[in-house]
Formats: C-alpha cells, sequence, structure tokens
C-alpha cells in the first residue's frame, strides 16, 4: 500500500513522542489495535486492514488524525481532532487508543499525546473548545479526563452500541483558559512524575 499523507497536519513533536499524520500504511497496526480488548470502548472499526486503508483514505480535511510514536519512530498509538469548526471555534477530540500498551509503560506517552494535541488545537489552530463523548462504561478514562480539566457537560443516553448494546456516552468539554490554568498544570506535573499509568480507551 502507498504511504499517502491525507492532511495538511504537520508532525507535532514532544519529547516523549510525536504525532504525526495517519498515513494509509498505518492501516495494517490500527486495524490490530481497533480489534484488540483495549479498544472494547470504541465503536466498531474496519474489520480488515483494506478496510482500515479505504477509511484512512476516505477522512476529510475537517480532521487531523495522528498516530503517536515514540521517538525511535514506533508507532504506539492513535488520536484525532474531528469536526474541526473554525466559525464556533472548536473540535471533538477522539480514538484516543494506545494500542502498544507495552512499549510505552513507565513512560508518560499518553498524557504527552494529549498535551500535543490540546496545544495544536488551542494554540495552533486557535480554537476556544475541545469536547468528545465517552462510553458511560469506560469509568477510569471519565475520571482521568475529569482530573485533566474536561467537564461533565451532559449524558446522551444509548448513544453507542457496543458489543450489541446500547450504551449511553458521557458528554465531556474543555474550554480554552482551562486548558491554561488546569489541564497544563496537571500535565505538567503528572509528565515531571515519570511513570504515568496508561487510561484504557
Amino acid at each position: 500500500m502507498e504511504c499517502t499523507m491525507l492532511n495538511e497536519s504537520k508532525t507535532l513533536p514532544g519529547v516523549f513522542v510525536d504525532l504525526r499524520p495517519i498515513e494509509v500504511s498505518d492501516a495494517v497496526a490500527t486495524c490490530k489495535w481497533r480489534s484488540a480488548d483495549r479498544a472494547r470502548h470504541l465503536n466498531q472499526g474496519a474489520q480488515t486492514p483494506n478496510d482500515q486503508a479505504r477509511w484512512i483514505a476516505s477522512r476529510p480535511q475537517s480532521e487531523h488524525n495522528f498516530i503517536i510514536q515514540l521517538k525511535s519512530n514506533q508507532p504506539v498509538g492513535m488520536l484525532s481532532l474531528v469536526d474541526v469548526d473554525e466559525r464556533n471555534s472548536r473540535a471533538e477530540t477522539g480514538r484516543f487508543l494506545i494500542g502498544e500498551e507495552d512499549l510505552v509503560k513507565g513512560q508518560p506517552v499518553a498524557i504527552e499525546a494529549m498535551a500535543l494535541l490540546y496545544d495544536f488545537a488551542f494554540n495552533g489552530l486557535g480554537l476556544a473548545r475541545l469536547y468528545g463523548t465517552i462510553a458511560a462504561s469506560n469509568t477510569l478514562m471519565i475520571k482521568w479526563q475529569k482530573f485533566l480539566g474536561m467537564k461533565q457537560e451532559g449524558v446522551l443516553r444509548n448513544h453507542y452500541r457496543i458489543g450489541g448494546e446500547f450504551q449511553d456516552a458521557v458528554a465531556m468539554g474543555i474550554l480554552e483558559d482551562e486548558y491554561r490554568t488546569v489541564f497544563l498544570a496537571r500535565a505538567k506535573a503528572l509528565m515531571a512524575a515519570g511513570k504515568v499509568p496508561v487510561p484504557t480507551t
């Protein structure tokens, strides 16, 4: 498969990881991650690498889909900024998945990946608000996001069908001032502490 760039997103460099734009050649790895037990809280994705490649190639310009990779260039996860709405200065975060948990243990990979995405959204794109939904059963992720500054804004009833059953979604959001006053301080503290638990998606 060709190594095709999907949008004009640039690689976002960090200390422990970089975020680089997803490529069609990432289909095999991301399909494997999406089919693992760690992805059980996500909507069902493509079932084959070819389907995943088609999905990657079809992403619109309003999305910024990133691969999380170690400084060794080893891909370990993914996350996205979608539905970027410049008029209303907002976007949705999603598809956050650490697919190679064993490779990131003992490193603040998840928190730095979030910090890079938030910096891109608030400082790079100048957005005023980020939002997203989390399956209600994913209590660890909800707790983690609240600690990092997101506020619960409501519940969407029977919003997801996961494992053949409907499930509520918890709607969450963070504003620019909350990012600067809450998220940045707590993210820096976690990264300075070193070993950070990897949240389950």
